[in-house]
């Protein structure tokens, strides 16, 4: 066999760009252009006569025969076919392919409401309806048949036939729109008995439901808004005795599992209108009482409209308190341990609930004990427990239950990790309001051995200091010390005691007691009591020899002034002397000290005094003493060790100091030659003196 000859390659002879060019863009645009062209409408045929229709007719029934037969699913070209035939009033026809379409599917929707359509048209009422009978036998969950053969049937005047198709639906149990629709349909007929019994069905049939895996049935939640339509239904045709039953089966119906606000609501909306106000009041109340907080924000708010158009100011007042109270039960259920908010809680229910209810919200709080035994985390809480008491004592009046309160508090605190000395001393103090001595006694005496704290031996001993119990308070304040003994405070108050019960011995025992202690809180506090004890007692060698052990302790210079003025105060004779000795002594003593403006302050007290009480060659002498203020400079160093440049300070240069005589020699030389020289200046700068040298 002879090869095919292989075509030759194109020739391309000129590569050039074309000069026009086209773009994509361009050529999509200009078939969308074309698109909306309009093509020529295609002839007109006329038909003339009988054989050119019949011939017309049969060239039709075999194209549409044709689309057919190639895809039988396709139910629009069904539909074409028998509303062709239709539109040729060939009724017959169009039923035969009607029902050959239906053979082929017998689900779509479509195919039976064009064939009812049909026949409804063509005024076949029979053949329409029993094309409904089939429709809504076959696919009974279709609503639309129902709707169409219900609307057909009334529109025939068939109101009994309506009726029964009606019934025949409601047998299905449809959805909500279904029962309204029927509804509506008896009220257009003034039929109010038959649409309230439809109703009755309805919110039976709405609570029941069918499971389709077996016949049993189940209890499922019914929606409230049937009942309420139900009830706005009686109440519309003024039958207000049957809404009010309806209202009170759908509240008794629903229980308290399944309480709804719009349904209470809707009750006492009712109510309003039939100006029964206390029944409106009672019905929020209960709904308010027994519906979750969350839930309830409608109700409060329809609540609180009501009280404000009809209730008082009372009134007014208690849905505000039920608002906030709703408010702080939600920031407790938060976080319980929120006590800030239990203590705005707690004041709100103080001021407008029974005892009863406060009770129970302060039990709930002081249920929530802090997780963790640390006392910063009680400081807050404890004071829970404080006004749970005072309440109960003060606004309650019951002792008996203020007893329990403190002491069920003070068996709940962690005494071996700390305490509250306050709740010991409230107790104690609660006990002695009472009369009850002996059990105060015992609150107090407890706490001391339990957790010692100074704060509960200071009240124990006030309370016995009250009751004038002075050996009581003895024994108080030697447990006290004993407990701690650097406590110079305690020191000075159990002085002060045999003081004012004038035993000076034992007072003074005191004090040499507490200043042999080896450590103390407050130690010149101390020495300084003493000293006023002896002063005032007029010992004034005993006040002289407690300076000297002081001074032997301490040489601040604060001391040695005490001291200095004592001596002036004390005696008449030779108090400028001993005075004078004293200061001097300071002045010796105070050469080594390194804090130098001690030693100036002690010099400018000397001063003072001798500026008083001294004569001129005293006060020469402590002049001379007075040191020279010199301003220095020195280097600073940052913490890393670099140079942090220099800082100017003042520094005292002493006379008395051998070793800074050759500096205040040479300050005093600076001195005289800038004072030479202010006066050069000042002389060249005056013009006077020119003119007096020039004359003469």
């Amino acid at each position: 066999a002879r090869r095919a000859a292989l075509p030759l390659p194109l020739q391309v002879k000129n590569k050039a760009p074309a000069e026009v060019q086209i773009t994509a863009e361009q050529l999509l645009r200009e078939a969308k252009e074309r698109e909306l062209e309009l093509l020529p409408p295609p002839p007109q045929q006329k038909i003339t006569d009988v054989e050119e229709l019949n011939d017309y007719k049969l060239r039709k029934r075999k194209t549409f025969e044709d689309n057919i037969r190639k895809n039988r699913t396709v139910i629009s070209n069904w539909i074409k076919y028998a509303q062709w035939e239709e539109s040729l009033k060939e009724i017959q026809r169009a039923r035969s392919i009607y029902e050959r379409a239906l053979d082929v599917d017998y689900r779509n929707v479509t195919l039976w409401l064009k064939y009812a359509e049909m026949e409804m048209k063509n005024r076949q009422v029979n053949h329409a309806r029993n094309i409904w009978d089939r429709a809504i036998t076959t696919l009974p969950r279709v609503n639309q048949f129902w709707y169409v053969y219900t609307y057909m049937e009334e529109m025939l005047g068939n109101v009994a036939g309506s009726r029964q198709v009606f019934e025949r639906w409601m047998e299905w149990q449809p959805e909500e729109q279904a029962w309204h629709s029927y509804i509506n349909f008896e009220l257009r007929y003034k039929e109010v008995d038959r649409a309230r019994s439809i109703y009755e069905r309805y919110i039976l049939f709405s609570t029941l439901g069918h499971l389709h895996n077996g016949a049993a049935l189940v209890v499922v939640h019914p929606d409230v808004k049937n009942w309420i339509k139900y009830a706005r239904f009686e109440e519309k045709h003024s039958y207000f005795g049957h809404a009010r039953r309806v209202y009170e089966r759908a509240v008794e119906f629903f229980g308290e599992e399944h309480m709804d606000e719009h349904l209470y609501v809707a009750f006492a909306k009712f109510e309003e209108n039939q100006k029964e106000f206390e029944r409106v009041r009672v019905i929020y109340k209960y709904a308010l009482d027994r519906i979750p907080k969350q839930d309830a924000q409608n109700l409060f708010k329809n609540y609180t409209i009501f009280e404000k158009k009809f209730g008082d100011r009372r009134g007014i007042e208690d849905i505000i308190v039920s608002k906030r109270r709703f408010q702080y039960e939600e920031e407790v259920k938060a976080n319980p341990h929120n006590y800030d908010a239990w203590f705005d809680y707690l004041r709100l229910v103080e001021s407008d609930a029974d005892a009863e209810t406060v009770r129970e919200v302060y039990e709930r709080a002081i249920a929530n004990v802090p997780p963790i035994q640390e006392k910063r985390h009680w400081k807050r809480y404890i004071y829970l427990w404080i006004n749970y008491a005072l309440y109960e004592e003060l606004e309650a009046k019951a002792s008996k239950r203020t007893r329990q309160v403190y002491q069920a508090c003070i068996e709940l605190l962690p005494h071996k990790k700390f305490t509250f000395a306050k709740m010991w001393l409230l107790y104690a103090q609660f006990e002695i309001r009472q009369k009850n001595l002996p059990l105060a006694r015992r609150a107090l005496g407890t706490s001391i051995g339990k957790c010692p704290k100074n704060k509960l031996f200071k009240g124990y001993i006030e309370l016995e200091l009250q009751l004038r119990e002075f050996d009581r308070c003895r024994k108080l304040y030697e447990k006290f010390l004993e407990f701690a003994p650097e406590n110079c405070t305690s020191w000075i108050k159990f002085a002060e005691l045999e003081t004012i019960l004038g035993d000076i011995d034992r007072a003074r025992a005191i004090y040499e007691l507490a200043i042999g202690q080896p450590r103390l809180d407050m130690p010149e506090v101390l020495w300084k009591s003493y000293i006023d004890f002896e002063i005032e007692q007029e010992e004034y060698e005993k006040t002289r020899n407690l300076y000297r052990r002081l001074l032997q302790r301490t040489q601040h210079v604060k001391v040695w002034i005490s001291f200095a003025q004592f001596e002036l105060s004390a005696g008449r004779e030779e108090r400028l002397q001993r005075c004078r000795h004293v200061y001097e002594e300071a002045n010796k003593a105070m050469r080594s000290c390194e804090e130098k403006e001690e030693r100036v302050m002690l010099l400018e007290s000397w001063r003072s005094f001798e500026e008083e009480f001294g004569t001129d060659s005293t006060k020469e002498r402590i002049d001379k003493l007075m040191p020279e203020k010199i301003k220095k400079r020195r280097k600073l160093q940052a913490e890393d060790g670099s140079d942090a440049g220099w800082e100017e300070y003042y520094d005292y240069i002493f006379p008395e100091d051998t070793a800074n005589q050759p500096n205040l020699k040479l300050l005093a030389m600076a001195k005289l030659w800038k004072k030479q020289q202010q006066e050069s200046e000042a002389a060249a700068m005056d013009p006077d003196k020119d003119i007096d040298e020039s004359q003469s």
